[in-house]
């Protein structure tokens, strides 16, 4: 390095890349990061949907609608996203898994009774 001028190398989130190699493997963390944001802002907008449903059918307060769900979740042993899918598929003319049916209803008249 000549004195006087200084050095500059491609940084990315402060860190040095050294070459075309850890720029691709940035890019490609980069990329997952992205797809991970893009499937978390789709399943929170499938859940809040399902809360609405949920909401209506019972009389419920938002927090009381997220509280079915999570237990229909628990309950059945199923990721709450899936339970959100069913439920706002169901809306839509679907069928509604037995299971799910019998642990919506429940967690329904249990919120509805506290």
């Amino acid at each position: 390095m000549e004195i006087g001028k200084e050095r500059h190398s491609a940084r990315v989130d402060g860190h040095p890349l050294h070459g075309q190699g850890d720029l691709a493997l940035r890019i490609d963390q980069l990329q997952r990061e992205i797809a991970q944001l893009q499937e978390a802002v789709v399943s929170h907008a499938v859940i809040d949907q399902a809360i609405g449903v949920v909401i209506s059918l019972g009389g419920l307060r938002p927090d009381q609608g997220f509280e079915v769900l999570r237990t229909v979740s628990q309950r059945t042993n199923t990721k709450l996203r899936d339970i959100a899918e069913q439920i706002v598929g169901w809306v839509h003319s679907e069928r509604l898994a037995e299971d799910v049916r019998q642990a919506l209803e429940t967690a329904l008249a249990d919120a509805a009774s506290a």
